[in-house]
């Protein structure tokens, strides 16, 4: 997280966090907890880092924002409004994503269980490209296509077997996940494309997972990638002409916000930058002569957002401590699903306060619900406010109704104004 977002500024002694140029304290209390607060210029500097460093590999390279990671409307029409393109995996995230502007020509659709209607969605809208999963997909495709009289651009996503290195809930690039078709089976894959009627081949698809912070796997990725692509158009005649290199470049989520009076966390991600991601697979896969774009979502939007949360109660069962936040798996589902680490901060700092281990945990009755677990934090009370930093991606995306919760509101921050981007959700709306 930049330090020009999210930082603390003293407060008459006591340091209070900001984002941008607004207190968190006054937009919670104005707007309630729990509550996403968004950071508009972390947005825009974490694209323009993307797109300046893929336009030096190449003119017509570019940038698309994996939807998934986050499809809150206002910030889709941000970065639409920058020039970037779009990744989607559902027929509403297409419909949003042409709401909020992006250019069909830059949208590719990505799943490997895209329905008819989505599929026929697709094709009338002219995207770029449809990202073919398997080779029954093709024959589908082709079918919807030839009823609407329209051809249909597609790229196909091959599975080139890499390990990714990260949680085996989000690699998707390994020959027993159910994305892709494996290399073994891509060439008959593009000849039965080559084929249909109403099919265009536009290029080809890869992404071998989320949250990666090596770029080794990236490098072995491109290097297949780029072998296959030559034995393709040396053997079989089949030109590649566009490479769509998916996303998954991974960001640090420990020590975001760093202060004296905060414990120091030893546990630190080393994540190449992103420049040292486009690079290093850029340079390999130019030797295709291929255009190429990639697919962020984490890395635009997980530190530009903060969870604010309430501390309803603490208590202690013996040994362990619980510090008991209105903030719940149902607003973050990352901690209970992956084992994810967000780092936890006060919105304000006691100067006396105390640390100790705690298990911060929310009001659902699961025992797996918890933001974090035996986490070294400054002393809270109830009626603290805390932040639950990077939490812009797979956040509110992943939130639930569970036990009836509402589910959060969402805000955005521009300097020193914000405004609602997403009402809080009432009781009468989820329970008919």
């Amino acid at each position: 997280m930049n330090d020009t977002t999210f930082l603390y500024r003293d407060d008459a002694g006591i340091p209070k966090l900001y984002c941008e140029g607004s207190a968190l304290d006054e937009i919670a209390l104005k707007y309630g907890t729990p509550l996403y607060v968004y950071s508009r210029e972390q947005i825009l500097q974490n694209y323009k880092s993307f797109s300046n460093a893929i336009k030096k590999t190449g003119n017509k390279n570019w940038v698309s924002y994996a939807v998934k990671a986050n499809s809150n409307l206002e910030i889709l029409r941000i970065l639409a409004e920058q020039g970037a393109g779009a990744s989607v995996v559902s027929g509403a995230e297409l419909l949003a994503a042409l709401k909020a502007g992006f250019d069909p020509k830059k949208i590719s659709f990505d799943g490997p269980g895209k329905t008819d209607d989505e599929i026929s969605l697709a094709i009338r809208s002219e995207i770029f490209a449809i990202d073919i999963e398997s080779i029954q997909e093709l024959s589908v495709v082709n079918d919807i296509a030839k009823s609407l009289d329209k051809k249909a651009g597609i790229c196909i996503r091959v599975n080139p077997h890499v390990d990714a290195k990260t949680h085996p809930y989000i690699s998707t690039g390994l020959s027993h996940n159910k994305f892709g078709i494996p290399f073994d089976k891509a060439f008959d894959a593009y000849r039965a494309a080559k084929s249909f009627s109403h099919l265009e081949i536009v290029g080809l698809h890869s992404h071998i997972g989320s949250q990666i912070t090596e770029v080794s796997p990236f490098v072995e990725a491109a290097e297949s990638i780029s072998q296959f692509i030559l034995d393709l158009r040396e053997q079989e005649g089949i030109v590649i002409k566009h490479i769509n290199v998916g996303g998954g470049e991974g960001i640090s989520y420990h020590n975001v916000v760093m202060h004296p009076l905060l414990p120091n966390d030893e546990l630190v991600n080393s994540v190449p930058s992103i420049d040292d991601f486009v690079s290093s697979v850029a340079t390999i896969l130019s030797r295709t002569g291929c255009t190429i774009n990639t697919e962020p979502g984490r890395a635009i939007v997980a530190n530009a957002c903060a969870l604010i949360t309430k501390v309803l109660f603490t208590k202690s069962n013996g040994e362990k401590h619980f510090v008991i936040a209105d903030a719940a798996m149902s607003d973050l589902m990352r901690p209970s699903l992956y084992q994810a680490y967000h780092e936890i901060i006060p919105i304000q700092i006691n100067p006396n306060s105390i640390q100790k281990k705690v298990d911060v945990v929310g009001p659902i009755c699961e025992t797996g619900d918890f933001l974090a677990k035996d986490r070294l934090m400054n002393d809270a009370h109830r009626g603290d406010m805390l932040a639950v930093l990077c939490a812009g991606a797979y956040g509110y995306v992943l939130a639930s109704n569970y036990n009836l919760r509402p589910r959060a509101a969402e805000v955005l921050v521009d300097g020193s104004s914000y405004k609602i981007i997403r009402n809080r959700e009432q009781v009468e709306d989820i329970i008919g």
